[in-house]
């Protein structure tokens, strides 16, 4: 191997012993957490002088897919290498019998509730793999059949949406001062010819554009109910009226040993906070339409952390995405165990959604 040649982006452009060394190291990486050294890999029975080990290994690093952390004498691999890792030379099986039934057994006993549903399946993925788990709840998709306005105390309005699929939303919004019960109705009235067989991501945003351009028709006071109640559901943030649920970021402080560790995991506890951006990241994998990693750098939100995230979604027999559910960890993540496990869970969450018609509460 030329050690001046340019980073490889496929494993064709490292030769056999490069290849067999890089990936003892990441196996060894991943199973202790710590920078692997020339004599550990001697012990592994890799059948070369700790020497000629060394000289690879800094070949490898040349070319950006190993570095020593620490100032360590081991190596670790770096989230380029741990790409290519995973690309090219990682092989993933299926989960054990045992895992299965455990997943299966766990979000059945959840009950007829999704919200319960999706936060069990959060809280097995973070048991099961020793990370956060991560769900986003469902996007609506389903046509609304009706829609009311209803006050149920002083300065407070119920806002509910009926949708074909029998479930119910409900919001609480502030209630305009000096609104009157034939406003109320009014507002009713319109949101129920506006958005009565459209979805939501169809008809909100111009229900409310209509509202703001109904004077002639439409009271000011309805048209500015229109506009505060569905502010959640529509309007400029796509994201608005979705959830994430996570589960498990104890499990984030249970292999941090260095200090560095406990800043890298302190700054993911920042980046958990950050749900917006969460759930963008996780729609990656809802537009994938399959099982999608994220290694450090490679997702901005995860630049400062290190850290990975494997995310997978969740579908309905007609293999709609409805949402997107994962685990968060550190980069060291046991990936051969984790991809499968997210990817099955994923699919039993959809399995319980179509079977059960589960209704998702506020």
């Amino acid at each position: 191997m030329n050690p001046s040649s340019p980073r490889p982006t496929t494993l064709a452009d490292l030769d056999a012993r490069a290849r067999d060394i890089f990936r003892d190291i990441v196996e060894a990486y991943l199973e202790t957490g710590e920078p692997v050294g020339s004599r550990t890999l001697s012990k592994r029975g890799i059948g070369l002088s700790p020497a000629s080990i060394r000289n690879t290994m800094a070949d490898l690093a040349s070319l950006g897919l190993l570095d020593a952390p620490h100032l360590s004498a081991g190596r670790a691999p770096t989230h380029m290498g741990l790409r290519l890792f995973v690309d090219g030379l990682l092989e993933i099986g299926d989960l054990g019998r045992d895992e299965k039934a455990e997943i299966d057994a766990r979000l059945a006993a959840a009950g007829s509730d999704l919200s319960s549903a999706l936060s069990e399946a959060s809280l097995l993925l973070s048991g099961l793999a020793g990370g956060a788990g991560l769900v986003t709840t469902p996007t609506r998709e389903s046509p609304v059949k009706h829609v009311e306005f209803v006050l149920v105390g002083p300065g407070q309005i119920l806002v509910v949406l009926v949708f074909d699929d029998g479930q119910v939303e409900n919001r609480l919004v502030q209630m305009p001062v000096g609104l009157t019960q034939s406003q109320l109705q009014e507002s009713t009235n319109f949101l129920n010819y506006r958005l009565k067989g459209r979805t939501l991501s169809e008809a909100l945003s111009q229900a409310v554009e209509d509202a703001r351009h109904a004077e002639a028709t439409l009271d000011k006071m309805a048209a500015h109910l229109i506009e505060a109640g569905f502010a959640e559901w529509s309007g400029e943030d796509p994201l608005a009226g979705r959830k994430l649920i996570v589960r498990g970021r104890a499990n984030l402080l249970a292999d941090s040993k260095a200090a560095g560790d406990l800043e890298r995991v302190r700054v993911l506890f920042d980046d958990l906070e950050r749900k917006r951006d969460l759930i963008q990241v996780l729609d990656a994998a809802r537009e994938a339409s399959a099982v999608k990693l994220f290694i450090g750098a490679e997702n901005p939100l995860f630049s400062m952390s290190g850290s990975a995230l494997v995310a997978a979604p969740y579908m309905d027999s007609q293999r709609r995405v409805l949402g997107a559910l994962g685990v968060i960890g550190p980069t060291r993540l046991n990936y051969a165990r984790v991809i499968p496990m997210v990817d099955y869970t994923a699919k039993v969450v959809g399995r319980l959604i179509e079977r059960r018609g589960l209704n998702l509460t506020e």
